[in-house]
Protein backbone atom coordinates (compact mmCIF):
# COMPACT_ATOMS: atom_id res chain seq x y z
CA UNK A 1 0.00 0.00 0.00
CA UNK A 2 3.05 2.57 0.86
CA UNK A 3 5.02 1.94 -2.58
CA UNK A 4 1.55 2.47 -4.50
CA UNK A 5 1.01 5.62 -2.77
CA UNK A 6 4.75 6.60 -3.16
CA UNK A 7 4.11 5.69 -6.75
CA UNK A 8 1.15 8.05 -6.89
CA UNK A 9 2.70 10.60 -5.15
CA UNK A 10 5.83 10.97 -7.38
CA UNK A 11 3.59 10.78 -10.41
CA UNK A 12 1.73 13.87 -9.15
CA UNK A 13 4.80 15.23 -7.61
CA UNK A 14 6.24 15.18 -11.21
CA UNK A 15 3.09 16.69 -12.96
CA UNK A 16 2.64 19.49 -10.80
CA UNK A 17 6.55 20.54 -11.20
CA UNK A 18 5.78 20.41 -15.01
CA UNK A 19 3.08 22.51 -14.89
CA UNK A 20 5.36 25.44 -12.77
CA UNK A 21 7.32 25.12 -15.71
CA UNK A 22 5.10 26.51 -17.82
CA UNK A 23 4.88 30.43 -18.68
CA UNK A 24 1.84 31.73 -18.04
CA UNK A 25 -0.34 34.63 -20.27
CA UNK A 26 0.61 38.46 -18.65
CA UNK A 27 -3.45 39.02 -17.91
CA UNK A 28 -6.95 37.16 -18.13
CA UNK A 29 -7.84 39.08 -21.04
CA UNK A 30 -4.56 37.69 -23.09
CA UNK A 31 -5.72 34.36 -22.13
CA UNK A 32 -8.72 34.79 -23.95
CA UNK A 33 -6.96 36.71 -26.91
CA UNK A 34 -4.76 34.02 -26.86
CA UNK A 35 -7.84 31.01 -27.00
CA UNK A 36 -9.85 33.06 -29.56
CA UNK A 37 -6.95 32.60 -31.92
CA UNK A 38 -6.77 29.62 -31.50
CA UNK A 39 -10.73 28.36 -31.17
CA UNK A 40 -12.25 31.44 -32.46
CA UNK A 41 -15.45 29.97 -33.97
CA UNK A 42 -15.98 27.07 -30.96
CA UNK A 43 -18.60 28.12 -28.66
CA UNK A 44 -17.20 29.67 -25.59
CA UNK A 45 -20.56 30.11 -23.63
CA UNK A 46 -23.40 28.86 -23.99
CA UNK A 47 -26.41 30.69 -20.86
CA UNK A 48 -28.86 27.30 -22.00
CA UNK A 49 -32.11 28.34 -20.35
CA UNK A 50 -31.42 31.62 -22.06
CA UNK A 51 -30.63 29.97 -25.75
CA UNK A 52 -28.10 32.62 -25.49
CA UNK A 53 -24.80 31.48 -26.51
CA UNK A 54 -21.13 33.06 -28.28
CA UNK A 55 -18.24 31.99 -30.08
CA UNK A 56 -14.83 32.59 -28.73
CA UNK A 57 -14.41 35.36 -31.12
CA UNK A 58 -17.79 37.40 -30.24
CA UNK A 59 -16.60 37.22 -26.39
CA UNK A 60 -13.39 38.49 -27.18
CA UNK A 61 -14.88 41.27 -29.42
CA UNK A 62 -17.99 42.83 -26.56
CA UNK A 63 -15.06 42.48 -23.83
CA UNK A 64 -13.46 44.69 -26.30
CA UNK A 65 -16.29 46.90 -26.93
CA UNK A 66 -17.10 46.97 -23.32
CA UNK A 67 -13.89 48.24 -22.23
CA UNK A 68 -13.91 50.88 -24.71
CA UNK A 69 -17.06 51.80 -23.09
CA UNK A 70 -16.35 52.16 -19.71
CA UNK A 71 -12.90 53.83 -20.52
CA UNK A 72 -15.40 56.60 -22.42
CA UNK A 73 -17.04 56.91 -19.08
CA UNK A 74 -13.94 57.59 -17.69
CA UNK A 75 -13.01 55.04 -16.01
CA UNK A 76 -8.95 54.34 -15.97
CA UNK A 77 -6.39 52.16 -14.49
CA UNK A 78 -6.61 51.44 -10.53
CA UNK A 79 -11.03 52.28 -10.58
CA UNK A 80 -12.97 49.96 -9.13
CA UNK A 81 -16.05 48.48 -10.71
CA UNK A 82 -19.13 46.98 -8.86
CA UNK A 83 -21.06 44.37 -10.92
CA UNK A 84 -24.06 43.54 -9.72
CA UNK A 85 -25.60 40.68 -11.79
CA UNK A 86 -27.35 37.10 -12.11
CA UNK A 87 -25.98 34.43 -14.24
CA UNK A 88 -25.73 36.10 -17.33
CA UNK A 89 -23.05 36.37 -20.00
CA UNK A 90 -23.10 40.33 -19.03
CA UNK A 91 -21.49 39.23 -16.40
CA UNK A 92 -18.44 37.36 -17.98
CA UNK A 93 -17.98 40.10 -20.63
CA UNK A 94 -17.88 42.65 -17.67
CA UNK A 95 -15.16 40.71 -16.21
CA UNK A 96 -13.01 40.68 -18.66
CA UNK A 97 -13.74 43.86 -20.44
CA UNK A 98 -12.80 45.28 -16.81
CA UNK A 99 -9.51 44.02 -16.79
CA UNK A 100 -8.85 44.85 -20.28
CA UNK A 101 -8.30 48.45 -18.96
CA UNK A 102 -6.41 47.81 -15.71
CA UNK A 103 -9.97 48.23 -13.74
CA UNK A 104 -10.87 46.15 -10.87
CA UNK A 105 -13.71 44.11 -10.55
CA UNK A 106 -16.04 44.00 -7.06
CA UNK A 107 -18.42 41.62 -7.55
CA UNK A 108 -21.88 42.25 -5.42
CA UNK A 109 -24.02 39.52 -4.34
CA UNK A 110 -27.62 40.60 -5.32
CA UNK A 111 -29.51 39.08 -2.38
CA UNK A 112 -27.91 41.99 -0.60
CA UNK A 113 -29.65 44.30 1.39
CA UNK A 114 -29.15 47.75 0.78
CA UNK A 115 -27.30 47.85 3.96
CA UNK A 116 -24.89 45.39 2.58
CA UNK A 117 -24.40 46.93 -0.74
CA UNK A 118 -23.59 50.31 0.87
CA UNK A 119 -20.76 48.57 2.67
CA UNK A 120 -19.29 47.01 -0.30
CA UNK A 121 -19.79 49.99 -2.37
CA UNK A 122 -18.31 52.55 0.12
CA UNK A 123 -15.60 50.05 1.40
CA UNK A 124 -14.05 49.47 -2.21
CA UNK A 125 -14.73 53.07 -3.45
CA UNK A 126 -16.34 52.21 -6.26
CA UNK A 127 -16.68 54.24 -9.08
CA UNK A 128 -19.03 52.47 -10.88
CA UNK A 129 -21.64 49.94 -10.82
CA UNK A 130 -22.90 47.54 -13.60
CA UNK A 131 -26.81 46.54 -12.41
CA UNK A 132 -29.03 44.08 -13.46
CA UNK A 133 -32.69 46.22 -14.05
CA UNK A 134 -34.29 44.02 -11.40
CA UNK A 135 -32.10 44.73 -8.75
CA UNK A 136 -32.32 48.59 -9.09
CA UNK A 137 -35.16 48.97 -5.88
CA UNK A 138 -32.09 47.85 -4.02
CA UNK A 139 -29.61 50.65 -5.48
CA UNK A 140 -32.79 53.28 -4.95
CA UNK A 141 -33.10 52.83 -1.07
CA UNK A 142 -29.15 54.21 -0.78
CA UNK A 143 -29.55 56.77 -3.33
CA UNK A 144 -26.57 59.58 -2.85
CA UNK A 145 -25.18 57.64 0.21
CA UNK A 146 -22.34 55.65 -2.12
CA UNK A 147 -19.56 58.65 -1.74
CA UNK A 148 -17.90 57.79 -5.04
CA UNK A 149 -20.85 56.81 -6.97
CA UNK A 150 -22.76 58.90 -9.41
CA UNK A 151 -25.58 58.42 -11.57
CA UNK A 152 -23.72 58.66 -14.79
CA UNK A 153 -21.49 55.82 -13.21
CA UNK A 154 -24.34 53.74 -13.54
CA UNK A 155 -25.02 50.93 -16.10
CA UNK A 156 -27.85 48.58 -16.10
CA UNK A 157 -28.46 45.52 -18.18
CA UNK A 158 -32.17 44.59 -18.98
CA UNK A 159 -35.15 46.56 -19.33
CA UNK A 160 -34.48 50.59 -18.73
CA UNK A 161 -34.54 53.68 -19.66
CA UNK A 162 -32.32 56.28 -18.89
CA UNK A 163 -33.61 57.76 -16.05
CA UNK A 164 -31.34 60.20 -13.63
CA UNK A 165 -28.94 59.84 -15.83
CA UNK A 166 -27.98 56.20 -15.85
CA UNK A 167 -26.70 54.11 -18.93
CA UNK A 168 -28.31 51.21 -20.41
CA UNK A 169 -25.86 48.17 -21.39
CA UNK A 170 -26.08 49.15 -24.87
CA UNK A 171 -24.53 52.37 -24.20
CA UNK A 172 -20.88 50.25 -23.74
CA UNK A 173 -20.92 48.53 -26.81
CA UNK A 174 -18.88 51.40 -28.74
CA UNK A 175 -18.65 50.69 -32.43
CA UNK A 176 -15.71 47.80 -32.65
CA UNK A 177 -12.64 48.71 -33.52
CA UNK A 178 -10.99 46.26 -32.81
CA UNK A 179 -8.83 45.75 -29.31
CA UNK A 180 -6.83 48.34 -29.42
CA UNK A 181 -4.40 48.06 -25.75
CA UNK A 182 -4.18 51.60 -24.55
CA UNK A 183 -3.01 51.16 -20.97
CA UNK A 184 -0.22 48.61 -19.87
CA UNK A 185 -1.49 46.03 -17.31
CA UNK A 186 0.65 43.39 -15.63
CA UNK A 187 0.32 40.10 -13.96
CA UNK A 188 0.10 41.28 -10.61
CA UNK A 189 -2.29 44.13 -10.94
CA UNK A 190 -5.25 43.89 -9.31
CA UNK A 191 -8.55 42.33 -11.01
CA UNK A 192 -10.78 41.72 -8.25
CA UNK A 193 -11.77 42.79 -4.58
CA UNK A 194 -13.62 39.76 -4.06
CA UNK A 195 -15.65 40.13 -1.10
CA UNK A 196 -16.01 37.37 1.32
CA UNK A 197 -17.83 36.61 5.03
CA UNK A 198 -15.37 37.74 7.51
CA UNK A 199 -15.55 35.48 10.83
CA UNK A 200 -14.97 39.35 12.42
CA UNK A 201 -18.65 40.35 11.27
CA UNK A 202 -18.40 42.51 8.31
CA UNK A 203 -17.22 41.46 5.01
CA UNK A 204 -13.39 41.38 3.46
CA UNK A 205 -12.58 42.27 0.32
CA UNK A 206 -9.78 39.82 -1.01
CA UNK A 207 -7.17 41.19 -3.40
CA UNK A 208 -6.71 38.88 -6.36
CA UNK A 209 -4.12 40.01 -9.54
CA UNK A 210 -4.45 38.89 -13.36
CA UNK A 211 -1.72 36.50 -12.08
CA UNK A 212 -3.92 34.78 -9.46
CA UNK A 213 -6.79 34.19 -11.65
CA UNK A 214 -4.07 32.46 -14.23
CA UNK A 215 -2.42 30.32 -11.71
CA UNK A 216 -5.93 28.63 -9.75
CA UNK A 217 -7.03 27.65 -13.41
CA UNK A 218 -4.19 26.40 -15.15
CA UNK A 219 -3.82 24.13 -11.91
CA UNK A 220 -7.53 23.13 -12.00
CA UNK A 221 -6.58 21.66 -15.93
CA UNK A 222 -3.46 20.28 -13.95
CA UNK A 223 -5.47 18.16 -11.53
CA UNK A 224 -7.87 16.75 -13.81
CA UNK A 225 -8.13 13.14 -14.65
CA UNK A 226 -9.20 13.41 -18.42
CA UNK A 227 -9.26 16.60 -20.49
CA UNK A 228 -12.41 18.10 -20.80
CA UNK A 229 -14.11 20.35 -23.24
CA UNK A 230 -17.80 20.61 -22.05
CA UNK A 231 -17.91 22.08 -18.70
CA UNK A 232 -21.15 23.36 -16.30
CA UNK A 233 -21.17 26.01 -13.94
CA UNK A 234 -24.27 26.19 -12.02
CA UNK A 235 -23.23 28.56 -8.84
CA UNK A 236 -23.74 32.55 -8.90
CA UNK A 237 -21.54 34.08 -10.56
CA UNK A 238 -20.72 36.43 -8.35
CA UNK A 239 -18.82 33.98 -6.15
CA UNK A 240 -15.05 33.08 -7.62
CA UNK A 241 -16.28 29.40 -9.13
CA UNK A 242 -17.70 30.13 -12.02
CA UNK A 243 -15.04 32.96 -13.17
CA UNK A 244 -12.63 30.40 -12.32
CA UNK A 245 -14.69 27.73 -14.79
CA UNK A 246 -14.84 30.39 -17.17
CA UNK A 247 -11.23 30.72 -17.39
CA UNK A 248 -10.65 26.65 -17.10
CA UNK A 249 -12.93 26.81 -20.33
CA UNK A 250 -10.65 28.91 -21.94
CA UNK A 251 -7.36 27.11 -21.42
CA UNK A 252 -8.91 23.72 -22.69
CA UNK A 253 -10.81 25.39 -25.78
CA UNK A 254 -14.11 23.93 -24.40
CA UNK A 255 -17.92 25.14 -23.82
CA UNK A 256 -18.87 26.15 -20.29
CA UNK A 257 -22.78 25.70 -20.03
CA UNK A 258 -24.33 28.09 -17.70
CA UNK A 259 -27.12 27.71 -15.73
CA UNK A 260 -28.76 30.86 -14.47
CA UNK A 261 -29.41 29.48 -10.69
CA UNK A 262 -28.20 26.68 -8.54
CA UNK A 263 -30.74 23.76 -8.65
CA UNK A 264 -30.34 20.38 -6.84
CA UNK A 265 -33.08 18.84 -8.93
CA UNK A 266 -32.06 19.75 -12.07
CA UNK A 267 -28.24 19.79 -11.28
CA UNK A 268 -28.45 15.84 -12.85
CA UNK A 269 -29.99 15.89 -15.98
CA UNK A 270 -28.38 19.32 -17.18
CA UNK A 271 -25.62 16.60 -16.43
CA UNK A 272 -27.01 14.32 -19.14
CA UNK A 273 -29.18 16.51 -21.60
CA UNK A 274 -25.57 18.59 -22.26
CA UNK A 275 -23.41 15.62 -22.13
CA UNK A 276 -20.84 17.12 -19.86
CA UNK A 277 -17.98 16.26 -19.30
CA UNK A 278 -16.50 17.79 -16.26
CA UNK A 279 -18.18 19.82 -13.17
CA UNK A 280 -18.08 20.77 -9.65
CA UNK A 281 -20.51 18.31 -8.40
CA UNK A 282 -22.94 19.83 -5.05
CA UNK A 283 -23.19 17.02 -2.58
CA UNK A 284 -26.72 17.44 -2.17
CA UNK A 285 -27.50 16.39 -5.54
CA UNK A 286 -26.93 13.29 -4.37
CA UNK A 287 -29.78 13.12 -2.66
CA UNK A 288 -31.89 12.93 -5.55
CA UNK A 289 -33.26 9.70 -6.64
CA UNK A 290 -31.16 7.34 -8.95
CA UNK A 291 -31.96 6.79 -11.92
CA UNK A 292 -31.15 3.61 -14.89
CA UNK A 293 -29.11 6.31 -16.76
CA UNK A 294 -26.66 7.79 -14.03
CA UNK A 295 -23.62 5.51 -14.96
CA UNK A 296 -24.15 6.80 -18.37
CA UNK A 297 -23.24 10.53 -18.51
CA UNK A 298 -19.91 11.69 -20.55
CA UNK A 299 -18.89 13.01 -16.80
CA UNK A 300 -15.02 12.18 -16.80
CA UNK A 301 -14.19 14.26 -13.83
CA UNK A 302 -15.62 15.87 -10.98
CA UNK A 303 -14.63 18.34 -8.34
CA UNK A 304 -16.15 16.90 -4.88
CA UNK A 305 -15.47 19.54 -1.90
CA UNK A 306 -15.78 18.53 1.60
CA UNK A 307 -16.67 15.26 0.77
CA UNK A 308 -16.30 12.34 3.86
CA UNK A 309 -16.62 9.02 4.52
CA UNK A 310 -17.99 6.82 1.36
CA UNK A 311 -19.78 9.77 -0.38
CA UNK A 312 -16.38 9.30 -3.39
CA UNK A 313 -17.39 6.16 -3.38
CA UNK A 314 -21.05 6.47 -3.91
CA UNK A 315 -20.86 9.36 -6.64
CA UNK A 316 -17.90 7.12 -8.61
CA UNK A 317 -20.26 4.32 -8.64
CA UNK A 318 -23.48 6.04 -9.62
CA UNK A 319 -21.67 8.18 -12.57
CA UNK A 320 -18.85 5.71 -13.51
CA UNK A 321 -16.25 8.81 -13.38
CA UNK A 322 -13.56 10.06 -11.08
CA UNK A 323 -14.81 12.52 -7.98
CA UNK A 324 -11.64 13.66 -6.31
CA UNK A 325 -11.77 15.80 -3.25
CA UNK A 326 -10.22 19.55 -3.05
CA UNK A 327 -9.69 22.21 -0.92
CA UNK A 328 -9.42 25.74 -1.79
CA UNK A 329 -10.58 29.51 -0.03
CA UNK A 330 -11.22 32.89 -1.67
CA UNK A 331 -7.45 33.66 -0.73
CA UNK A 332 -5.66 31.45 -2.02
CA UNK A 333 -7.60 29.42 -4.79
CA UNK A 334 -7.17 26.00 -4.79
CA UNK A 335 -4.21 24.42 -2.59
CA UNK A 336 -4.98 20.81 -2.02
CA UNK A 337 -6.51 18.05 -4.40
CA UNK A 338 -6.78 14.83 -4.16
CA UNK A 339 -5.11 12.62 -6.88
CA UNK A 340 -6.62 10.89 -9.80
CA UNK A 341 -5.07 7.82 -9.49
CA UNK A 342 -5.40 7.76 -5.93
CA UNK A 343 -7.68 5.06 -5.72
CA UNK A 344 -6.41 3.11 -2.56
CA UNK A 345 -7.31 7.26 -0.52
CA UNK A 346 -10.99 6.90 -1.40
CA UNK A 347 -13.20 7.20 0.64
CA UNK A 348 -10.37 8.04 3.59
CA UNK A 349 -11.26 11.73 4.00
CA UNK A 350 -7.92 13.45 3.13
CA UNK A 351 -8.28 16.57 0.66
CA UNK A 352 -4.97 15.61 -0.68
CA UNK A 353 -1.47 16.92 -1.44
CA UNK A 354 -0.35 20.34 -2.27
CA UNK A 355 -1.06 21.57 -6.15
CA UNK A 356 0.93 23.74 -8.32
CA UNK A 357 2.59 26.62 -6.62
CA UNK A 358 1.38 26.24 -3.46
CA UNK A 359 3.25 25.00 -0.55
CA UNK A 360 1.19 23.63 2.71
CA UNK A 361 2.33 23.21 6.27
CA UNK A 362 0.62 22.86 9.51
CA UNK A 363 1.37 24.74 12.68
CA UNK A 364 0.79 23.74 16.27
CA UNK A 365 -0.84 26.42 19.00
CA UNK A 366 2.98 27.52 19.77
CA UNK A 367 3.21 28.40 16.27
CA UNK A 368 5.75 25.21 15.44
CA UNK A 369 5.42 23.17 12.62
CA UNK A 370 3.69 20.55 13.50
CA UNK A 371 4.67 16.45 13.49
CA UNK A 372 2.71 13.61 11.19
CA UNK A 373 -0.62 13.72 12.68
CA UNK A 374 -0.21 16.51 14.48
CA UNK A 375 -3.46 18.70 14.41
CA UNK A 376 -3.02 22.25 14.05
CA UNK A 377 -3.55 24.98 11.72
CA UNK A 378 -3.27 24.84 8.21
CA UNK A 379 -1.10 27.44 6.34
CA UNK A 380 -0.66 27.53 2.82
CA UNK A 381 2.24 30.01 0.60
CA UNK A 382 3.33 30.13 -3.10
CA UNK A 383 2.46 32.40 -5.99
CA UNK A 384 -0.04 34.82 -6.51
CA UNK A 385 -2.03 34.21 -3.89
CA UNK A 386 -4.36 37.35 -2.63
CA UNK A 387 -2.43 40.12 -1.62
CA UNK A 388 -4.41 41.05 1.10
CA UNK A 389 -7.63 42.68 2.59
CA UNK A 390 -9.14 45.57 0.78
CA UNK A 391 -8.57 48.95 3.31
CA UNK A 392 -7.67 46.01 6.08
CA UNK A 393 -4.11 46.14 7.02
CA UNK A 394 -4.56 45.24 10.55
CA UNK A 395 -7.06 41.74 9.03
CA UNK A 396 -4.00 41.40 6.25
CA UNK A 397 -1.67 41.50 9.16
CA UNK A 398 -3.74 38.84 11.80
CA UNK A 399 -4.23 36.26 8.38
CA UNK A 400 -0.17 35.78 7.34
CA UNK A 401 2.49 34.48 9.42
CA UNK A 402 5.44 35.70 7.72
CA UNK A 403 4.75 34.74 3.55
CA UNK A 404 2.31 32.05 5.19
CA UNK A 405 -1.16 32.57 4.52
CA UNK A 406 -3.04 31.23 7.85
CA UNK A 407 -6.88 29.38 6.99
CA UNK A 408 -8.46 29.19 9.81
CA UNK A 409 -9.08 25.47 9.83
CA UNK A 410 -7.72 22.95 11.68
CA UNK A 411 -5.89 19.93 9.89
CA UNK A 412 -3.20 16.67 10.37
CA UNK A 413 -0.99 15.26 7.81
CA UNK A 414 -0.32 11.84 7.86
CA UNK A 415 3.41 10.33 7.37
CA UNK A 416 2.99 9.87 3.01
CA UNK A 417 2.04 14.12 3.00
CA UNK A 418 -1.85 13.36 2.65
CA UNK A 419 -3.54 16.38 4.29
CA UNK A 420 -7.12 15.90 6.19
CA UNK A 421 -9.37 18.45 7.53
CA UNK A 422 -10.21 18.39 11.05
CA UNK A 423 -12.16 21.24 12.34
CA UNK A 424 -12.23 25.11 11.86
CA UNK A 425 -11.19 27.72 13.79
CA UNK A 426 -12.94 30.34 12.34
CA UNK A 427 -17.19 30.84 13.43
CA UNK A 428 -18.58 30.47 9.72
CA UNK A 429 -22.12 28.82 8.87
CA UNK A 430 -21.65 27.00 5.91
CA UNK A 431 -25.70 26.74 4.20
CA UNK A 432 -25.68 24.76 0.72
CA UNK A 433 -22.96 26.96 -1.09
CA UNK A 434 -22.73 29.87 1.15
CA UNK A 435 -20.55 30.89 3.56
CA UNK A 436 -22.16 33.11 6.75
CA UNK A 437 -20.35 34.76 9.38
CA UNK A 438 -21.57 34.28 12.28
CA UNK A 439 -20.50 37.56 13.93
CA UNK A 440 -22.03 39.33 11.18
CA UNK A 441 -25.70 38.02 11.98
CA UNK A 442 -25.28 38.29 15.99
CA UNK A 443 -23.79 42.01 15.19
CA UNK A 444 -27.17 42.67 13.10
CA UNK A 445 -28.97 40.71 16.34
CA UNK A 446 -27.72 42.68 18.79
CA UNK A 447 -28.99 46.40 17.25
CA UNK A 448 -31.86 45.55 18.73
CA UNK A 449 -32.47 47.18 21.95
CA UNK A 450 -33.79 44.19 24.46
CA UNK A 451 -31.27 42.17 23.32
CA UNK A 452 -28.61 41.49 25.81
CA UNK A 453 -26.42 39.07 23.98
CA UNK A 454 -26.85 36.69 20.52
CA UNK A 455 -25.26 33.90 19.08
CA UNK A 456 -25.22 32.18 15.92
CA UNK A 457 -24.36 28.77 15.29
CA UNK A 458 -24.55 25.89 12.83
CA UNK A 459 -27.07 23.26 12.97
CA UNK A 460 -27.42 20.23 10.66
CA UNK A 461 -29.63 19.97 8.04
CA UNK A 462 -29.98 17.10 5.37
CA UNK A 463 -30.93 19.72 2.74
CA UNK A 464 -28.36 22.16 2.77
CA UNK A 465 -25.93 20.89 4.97
CA UNK A 466 -26.34 23.43 8.10
CA UNK A 467 -28.79 25.78 8.91
CA UNK A 468 -28.33 29.06 11.22
CA UNK A 469 -29.76 28.91 14.25
CA UNK A 470 -29.71 31.80 17.13
CA UNK A 471 -30.17 31.93 21.01
CA UNK A 472 -30.87 34.99 21.91
CA UNK A 473 -30.56 36.28 25.67
CA UNK A 474 -32.86 39.49 26.48
CA UNK A 475 -32.23 42.37 28.97
CA UNK A 476 -32.58 41.90 32.61
CA UNK A 477 -36.36 42.21 33.32
CA UNK A 478 -37.50 41.55 29.55
CA UNK A 479 -39.68 38.29 28.49
CA UNK A 480 -39.71 37.15 25.08
CA UNK A 481 -43.27 38.80 24.94
CA UNK A 482 -41.02 42.21 24.85
CA UNK A 483 -38.98 40.80 21.74
CA UNK A 484 -40.61 37.86 20.16
CA UNK A 485 -39.76 35.97 17.22
CA UNK A 486 -41.82 37.68 14.85
CA UNK A 487 -39.61 40.72 15.55
CA UNK A 488 -36.24 39.36 15.83
CA UNK A 489 -36.73 37.36 11.96
CA UNK A 490 -38.43 41.05 10.72
CA UNK A 491 -35.11 42.62 11.87
CA UNK A 492 -33.04 39.99 10.02
CA UNK A 493 -34.90 40.29 7.15
CA UNK A 494 -34.50 43.81 6.58
CA UNK A 495 -30.90 43.82 6.81
CA UNK A 496 -29.62 40.75 6.26
CA UNK A 497 -29.25 38.82 3.12
CA UNK A 498 -32.24 36.08 2.66
CA UNK A 499 -29.49 33.14 3.12
CA UNK A 500 -28.08 34.49 6.15
CA UNK A 501 -31.32 34.62 8.10
CA UNK A 502 -31.55 32.56 11.13
CA UNK A 503 -34.21 29.53 10.66
CA UNK A 504 -34.28 28.67 14.23
CA UNK A 505 -34.52 30.75 17.29
CA UNK A 506 -34.14 30.43 20.80
CA UNK A 507 -34.34 32.61 24.19
CA UNK A 508 -31.68 31.64 27.09
CA UNK A 509 -31.44 33.09 30.48
CA UNK A 510 -28.00 33.20 30.80
CA UNK A 511 -25.33 32.05 28.11
CA UNK A 512 -22.51 29.68 28.81
CA UNK A 513 -19.33 31.49 29.31
CA UNK A 514 -15.69 30.81 29.08
CA UNK A 515 -12.72 32.08 31.41
CA UNK A 516 -12.63 35.20 29.15
CA UNK A 517 -15.99 35.60 29.53
CA UNK A 518 -16.71 34.58 25.36
CA UNK A 519 -20.06 32.59 24.92
CA UNK A 520 -19.33 28.79 25.01
CA UNK A 521 -20.45 27.91 21.47
CA UNK A 522 -19.13 24.67 21.87
CA UNK A 523 -22.15 23.89 24.83
CA UNK A 524 -24.25 25.32 22.88
CA UNK A 525 -23.71 23.15 19.55
CA UNK A 526 -22.54 19.74 21.94
CA UNK A 527 -23.91 16.55 20.15
CA UNK A 528 -25.19 15.07 23.02
CA UNK A 529 -28.31 17.82 22.89
CA UNK A 530 -31.00 18.17 20.44
CA UNK A 531 -30.05 21.55 18.93
CA UNK A 532 -33.73 21.85 17.65
CA UNK A 533 -35.21 21.39 20.84
CA UNK A 534 -37.57 24.34 22.04
CA UNK A 535 -36.58 26.06 18.95
CA UNK A 536 -38.45 27.82 16.91
CA UNK A 537 -38.48 26.77 13.19
CA UNK A 538 -39.42 29.99 10.89
CA UNK A 539 -39.99 27.82 8.11
CA UNK A 540 -42.45 25.50 9.08
CA UNK A 541 -44.01 28.43 11.57
CA UNK A 542 -43.80 25.77 14.39
CA UNK A 543 -42.09 25.26 17.71
CA UNK A 544 -39.68 22.40 17.84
Amino acid sequence: MKMESLDVRGRWKARMNAVEACTLPETVPDLLDSATNRYGERIALNFFEDDISVTYQTLRDLTCRVADGFTKMGITKGDRVAVMLSNRLEFAVSWIAIGRIGAIMVPINPNYTPRELLYVLNDSGALALVIEDSFLPTLTEIAGAASSLKDDKVVVAGKHENANGRLHWDDLLVKDQGCVETVQVARDDLLNIQYTSGTTGLPKGCMLSHDYWLVITRTSIAVDSEPAVRLLTAQPWFYMDPQWHLLKTLWSGGTLYCAKRPSLSRYISWLKKYKIEWCQFPKLAMQQPTEDDDGNTRLKHAFLSGWRGDAELHFESRFAATGRDIFGMTEIGMALAMPGDAVNMIGKGSCGLPTPWRKARICNASGEEALPGEVGELEISGRAILQGYWNKPEATAAAFNGVWFRTGDLFRCDDQGYYYIVGRIKEMIRRSSENISAREVESVVQMLPEVFDAAAVPVPDERRGEEVKLYIQLKPGLTPADCDVAKLQSHCERLLAPFKVPRYYSFIEEFPRTSSNKIAKSALTNAAVDPLKNAYDRVDSIWR
